[in-house]
């Protein structure tokens, strides 16, 4: 006899919308605010018996926030399952590698509607970015890990960054560790130069030898004269990515400029991808100083200035 009362009441209270429709639960709404919500979209029928049945299966105290999506000729019992299981509707977000700050924040807020403002505000949280990370860390610059993510409508700016920020966590491997102690690097120091890696590649392939390159010069204490950390300084200062550089650029006076200030950047130009991360951690062993973009999208390498001028000629040739 329960069980067909139940029955009675679920399909009692079943909705009359013809169509697919959407509801937004805020935090802290009472289950009869949500009732009287499910009713004017038409997702459910008769109040009370909605209410009764939700009482009955102890649903009116578990309901969370959220958007939603009901399909039409849901029974009461089902809509209550979905409340219940917080199956709120999802989207997908992806996320490049070499995007910084602003520009997730531009992407988040053109596919997500997040405030671009808000998304930066989040991701330049010194002190959150430090606390979910663990270890300290200016910003979350660097950190937003490149993915394509699964998020529930609604999402905010904060959780947003925590999202991406615990994505980098997760795909840290536990053998890097000790590359880094060989290398005698933390983890921000690894990402700050990934990044460069990262905004230097051209040919995917390339990455490797790249990091060889960055690796020699640190090694010698030669200045690492990475075009991203100038083209960083500039895009910070201005708002604007300038992707060709001229010769007054590389006087811009920035402490990310490597041109002028000798080692690695103070943190991270953009979020380098895991390759880059890879290629970082485990160079090529190569004897190059120089490399300068050549034709077909990639680099010509060099052992001395001498033959890094010549491959500059041959690059502005388009010549092999």
């Amino acid at each position: 006899m329960i069980a067909r009362a139940l029955l009675l009441l679920a399909l009692a209270a079943c909705g009359t919308n013809t169509s697919a429709e959407r509801v937004t639960l805020p935090p802290g709404t009472t289950f009869s605010a949500v009732t009287d919500t499910l009713a004017a979209h038409g997702v459910v029928g008769n109040r009370l018996w909605f209410k009764l049945l939700a009482r009955l299966r102890g649903a009116d105290r578990s309901v969370r926030a959220g958007v939603y999506q009901f399909t039409p000729g849901l029974s009461a019992w089902k809509v209550l399952d979905i409340l219940k299981e917080g199956d709120e509707v999802t989207t997908r977000f992806t996320v490049p590698e070499g995007l910084t700050i602003p520009e997730v924040s531009a992407l988040a807020e053109e596919k997500l509607g997040i405030p671009a403002d808000s998304v930066v505000a989040a991701a330049r949280d010194s002190a959150a970015a430090t606390a979910t990370l663990g270890f300290p860390v200016r910003s979350f610059e660097g950190f937003l890990r490149p993915e394509t993510y699964s998020l529930r409508m609604g999402t905010t700016a904060p959780e947003l960054v925590r999202v991406m920020a615990e994505g980098f966590n997760s795909a840290w491997k536990p053998e890097w560790d000790a590359r880094l102690d060989s290398l005698d690097w933390t983890k921000a120091q690894l990402v700050t130069f990934a990044s460069i890696v990262e905004g230097e590649a051209r040919a995917d392939d390339e990455r490797e030898t790249i990091a060889g390159v960055y690796h020699n010069r640190l090694r010698i204490g030669m200045a690492l004269q990475a075009d991203p950390t100038v083209q960083y300084a500039i895009f910070l200062a201005t708002g604007k990515r300038k992707p060709r550089l001229f010769t007054k650029d590389y006087q811009f006076r920035s402490p990310f400029n490597t041109y002028l200030n000798p080692g690695l950047p103070p943190g991270p130009v953009n979020s380098p991808s895991r390759r880059s991360i890879e290629a970082s951690l485990y160079p090529a062993k190569v004897p190059y100083l120089y490399f300068v973009a050549g034709p077909e999208g990639r680099h010509l390498f060099s052992r001395t200035y001498a033959e890094h001028l010549r491959a500059i000629a041959r690059g502005r040739r388009g010549s092999p």
